[in-house]
């Protein structure tokens, strides 16, 4: 099949889940016997015209330039080069800057959309956007051909919403077990005796709420801030905190090695996210063997189930912080680890994606442009 990813800054990962799911997907399915196209930023960081046997495709992105307005210009100019291509299929992860140009996606391919998370949520954004959101979400549910959840809850959300069936693919996450103390000397930390949280800068993933117990504690643990903090809501929390000298804000880390040895040898790992579907970042907690302290949300118990530790207010953190030890939940841990293995393991996800566009591909071969 000659498949095209739509949707992403591009591969390999240098920004987020999407990104890292397109980068590994993309690769299997050349290894695999397929012809694959990824579209990328034109000022991505890997200007090479393949990664990996995968045909990498640069179409100018001005959201530099003019902000999330340019998102859109950068997704319009993805789909129109699409229309030149003759794919079989075109998968589109998320919909929140390219289901208004659906009417100019290519009539032939099959279109398969990952809805993501429910956008319209996100506390970042504002009541008029919000409505957007949720009429962009709507284009997407209506115009894909088949649409890909990646949470029990957003699949039922979608039947529920637009009577459309939706198949349920989680994300996933590679086993780490081989661990290197090493690299915890370049972040100035030792063994288990840093707390982290790794997240994008936004309210709804409970940073502040997060810290806020942090400052409160009588626990002075170290806890390293990881993700891209040069925001406005990035500078206000670094503003707020500053006084508190174990708080410390790395910046964005991309190094899966790096990051894996920190979730690893973490004291405890906090996973703020209350918004969306399966995440990214405590699927790779899990996969880590960190111990997971999630906000108390639908999404994240219905990874973590019962071994997780949750909180839903700064006093909780607080109370976390001085009384919970991994050592004590080494089961949670495990238990954790092995529903990777079990459910959530790369292979098997990319395997039901590819099974989903055999599927596809089968029922639409007759199709013309």
């Amino acid at each position: 099949m000659k498949i095209a990813i739509l949707g992403t800054r591009g591969i390999p990962n240098h920004y987020g889940g999407f990104e890292q799911f397109a980068e590994f997907f993309s690769v299997y399915l050349v290894d695999k016997g397929h012809e694959v196209y990824c579209y990328n930023s034109h000022n991505h960081k890997f200007q090479e015209k393949t990664f990996h046997g995968v045909n990498i495709i640069h179409q100018h992105d001005p959201e530099y330039k003019y902000g999330t307005f340019g998102q859109f210009i950068y997704d319009y100019n993805c789909i129109m080069d699409s229309r030149k291509r003759d794919f079989d299929i075109i998968i589109q992860l998320g919909y929140t800057s390219n289901s208004i140009w659906c009417f100019l996606l290519p009539k032939k391919p099959i279109i398969i959309t990952n809805m993501d998370g429910l956008e319209w949520k996100r506390t970042k954004y504002s009541k008029p956007v919000q409505q957007f959101l949720k009429f962009a979400e709507r284009l997407a549910a209506i115009s894909s051909d088949y649409l890909v959840s990646d949470s029990i809850g957003i699949e039922k959300f979608l039947k529920e919403k637009y009577n459309k069936n939706s198949t349920y693919i989680a994300y996933g996450a590679y086993p780490f077990d081989s661990p290197n103390e090493e690299f915890l000397k370049e972040y100035n930390v030792e063994k288990e005796n840093f707390n982290m949280i790794m997240a994008r800068f936004e309210p709804e993933n409970n940073l502040d709420m997060v810290l806020e117990g942090v400052a409160q504690s009588n626990d002075k643990t170290p806890i390293l801030v990881i993700g891209k903090h040069e925001t406005k809501y990035g500078e206000y929390l670094k503003n707020k905190f500053k006084s508190h000298d174990n708080i410390r804000f790395l910046g964005g880390i991309y190094n899966l090695e790096h990051l894996n040895n920190l979730r690893y040898f973490s004291k405890l790992y906090f996973h703020g996210h209350s918004v969306g579907g399966t995440n990214p970042s405590l699927l790779e907690a899990m996969a880590s063997q960190a111990l997971v302290i999630a906000h108390h949300n639908d999404f994240n118990k219905g990874i973590l189930k019962e071994n997780g530790i949750y909180f839903s207010n700064p006093p909780e953190v607080k109370n976390i912080l001085e009384s919970v030890k991994k050592i004590d939940n080494l089961q949670k841990v495990q238990n954790n680890y092995q529903a990777i293995i079990k459910d959530f393991n790369w292979e098997k996800i990319n395997g039901q994606y590819l099974q989903l566009f055999e599927e596809c591909y089968s029922r639409h071969k007759t199709r013309k442009q």
